[in-house]
Formats: C-alpha cells, structure tokens, sequence
C-alpha cells in the first residue's frame, strides 16, 4: 500500500512519540508510507522509514496559532500531495489538518481512515484555564471533529469506552487500542539510575512517567507527599517528563517549593523513549493521576501498558477501560485518603509482577491497523 499519514503532532521534532510512530515505523517495513510534517516542537529530529512531507509554511511554536495560520497552505499542499501522488489509502488524525486532507481526499476519491486517538474537543480545551474560552474551544474542536468524521471512510480510536462514545454520536468505530514496545519495556534492576538521580536504594519512590500537563493531577501528588513523609520520611517522588506548552511543571516547582517538599522531588524533563524503561525501574509505585473525572471515561493510556509491562504496581485514578483489562498489579483511589492508604500498603509490603502484554505489543497493534487500511481497500 501507499499510505499517506497526516499524524497530530510534529512527527519529527516533538520530543514525545505518539501511537502513530510506532505503529507506522513498523509498517513502513511491508508498505510505502508518507507523513505530512508540521514543524512546531524544536526538538532533535528523530530518525524514520517514512517519507516526510513538508506541510509548514510558517513554523511557529504554538499549536494553535501554527495551525490555523497554516491552514490555508495546508488545504493548498494537501490538495498538491493527494492529486500528484496517487495514494492508495490516507490516515488522517489531525483536527484542522484533517479537515484540508479529507477534503483533498474526496476530490480524488482516495479512501480516509479518521484515527481518532483521543477525545479533541476535551484535550485542546485543557490548555486553557478560562472557562469561557475552554466551552468555545470545546465546541469549535467538536464541530471540526465531527465534520472530519463523516467525511472519513472509516474510524478507528483507541479505547472501548470511546467506541460507545462514538457510537452515541451517530458514528462506528473500529478499536486498536495504544500498546508497548516489549522489547525494551520489561521489569529491570533500578539501582544504577536511582544512583545517577540521587535517590537512595532504600528510598521509597512514588513515579509518574508522561507529559506533565494538567489533564494529570500531579498539583494533588505533591499536596499528598507532606502526610507520606510523616509516614516514611524516605518518600521520594520522581517525575519523568516535562510541560511542552504550558506552565504547569513551573507551577509544580512553586507549590512544592511552598511545601517545602522540593528536596524530596526529582524533576527529570523529558527523556527519551528508549530511556523510560531505566527510570521506571526506579519507582516503587507508579502513578496515573488523570484528571478531569469525565478523561478516565474515555481514556486508556500508554503509561498503563509501559507501567505493567515493567511489573510495577500501578495507582490510579478510576479508568474503566483500564480496569477492563485488568491485572493485579492495579489499585484504583478517588481521595486523597485512599491514594496515601495506597502508598503505605506498598511501603509496608512492596511489590513486584509480571505481566504478559504480549496482545498489546506495537508490532500487533501495527496488524490491526494494516487489517483496518486493507479492509479499506
């Protein structure tokens, strides 16, 4: 097949991989595969198999305004691709992208799969904090969405739960659920790293492995490590990643510095994917503190599946689709009471698993996809 991929992200330069790296890297071995390039993070460019295509006309670094100043050079560029390039089948993910790509699509009468990956409307509005502009963003996103949507062939997204959301709204969706590179994601030693990190090999450690953005309540995690410490002053809490658009991180900074926690803190920025696996060795328990209440409805997140597949014990806030699939290795809190009962059960008791994510891997959720686009065909 020759696929055209227009992802939701920078997909070269943002330090982050999404679902769609993983899942075409491994399908650019069988299939011809290009991928639209928005150049708005400034990280280091990450190798690939695909074949990039530029879709920038002027690079800023702020989402929203990269985008819609962009967009009508990508209604231009993607009409110029889909006409000259003769692609069998387009994978578009993106909101304002999609709609200039769907559009070209139905001029030449190439098929769109629409990879709803997580729920736009919520997560564009999370970024603000004025209640009024985030009802205005919801709503703008929806409606974007939604004509995406029925433009679309086929739909795929990444949870059941968004399945029956989907299904609510008049729309059918086919589920590939996000997964985990098992060949690098396995239980380890963390002694090494706790070293490098100054963190003490008998140090309790509270984890949390992602992008440090507000839709997760870690403002709550810090707020709790005061009462830990009364119960184990060798509570550490250890943070991988970083806020790529906002303050939040700068704000976290601020309130354990209020707390007097930050000696107890370890900041780390964003790491590379590779490296996750030897930070996540380090913690003793692994947090997904997901936030707003209405996300954990829809969601199911890769920390999940990295979590598990390094045998650690997970704390969470209620995520149904999470807990569908189960495993012992889970414990669930909705108040602060329950996730500091959480922390000192496992201070009492640690443990370790071993968790078979075999079905989760990438390269199966590649299958699925490469079933989905042939089905198309």
């Amino acid at each position: 097949m020759k696929i055209l991929l227009v992802s939701t992200q920078d997909y070269i330069h943002h330090p982050i991989p999404s679902r769609h790296h993983y899942i075409f890297e491994d399908m650019a071995t069988r299939h011809e595969i290009h991928v639209a390039h928005f150049h708005v993070s400034r990280g280091i460019a990450r190798p690939t198999r695909l074949t990039v295509e530029e879709a920038t006309q002027v690079p800023l670094r702020s989402p929203l305004l990269h985008y819609t100043i962009n967009a009508p050079y990508h209604f231009y560029r993607f009409n110029q691709l889909v006409r000259d390039q003769d692609f069998d089948v387009i994978v578009a993910a993106h909101v304002l992208a999609g709609t200039a790509v769907t559009r070209a699509a139905k001029k030449y009468r190439v098929p769109v799969l629409f990879d709803l990956k997580d729920w736009f409307p919520d997560s564009a509005a999370a970024y603000f904090n004025n209640s009024l502009l985030q009802q205005l963003v919801r709503k703008s996103v929806w409606e974007i969405t939604r004509h995406n949507l029925l433009q679309s062939t086929r739909i795929t997204t990444v949870s059941p739960s968004l399945v029956e959301k989907l299904k609510r709204l008049g729309f059918s969706a086919g589920l590939i659920t996000n997964g985990v590179d098992t060949d690098i994601f396995r239980p380890m030693e963390g002694d090494g790293t706790r070293k490098e990190l100054g963190i003490g090999k008998n140090d309790f450690v509270i984890g949390f492995s992602g992008s440090v953005e507000r839709w997760y309540a870690l403002d709550e995690m810090i707020r709790a490590l005061p009462e830990l410490l009364r119960i184990n002053p060798a509570t550490r809490l250890l943070i991988v990643g970083g806020s790529l658009f906002t303050t939040y991180e700068t704000e976290l900074r601020s309130l354990a510095q209020a707390l007097n926690v930050s000696d107890r803190i370890v900041f780390t920025g964003t790491k590379p994917y590779h490296d996750l696996p030897r930070f996540i060795a380090c913690m003793d328990a692994c947090t997904i503190p997901l936030s707003p209440p209405q996300w954990g409805d829809i969601a199911l997140p890769n920390k999940f599946f990295e979590y598990s597949a390094c045998g650690k014990p997970i704390i969470m806030r209620p995520i149904p689709d999470v807990a569908r699939i189960g495993g012992p290795h889970l414990r669930e809190y909705r108040t602060q009471e329950e996730y500091i009962a959480h922390m000192k059960a496992l201070m009492e008791n640690p443990q370790k698993y071993s968790i078979n994510l075999q079905n989760f891997s990438w390269k199966e959720k590649s299958r699925q996809m490469e079933a989905e686009l042939q089905a198309i065909l």
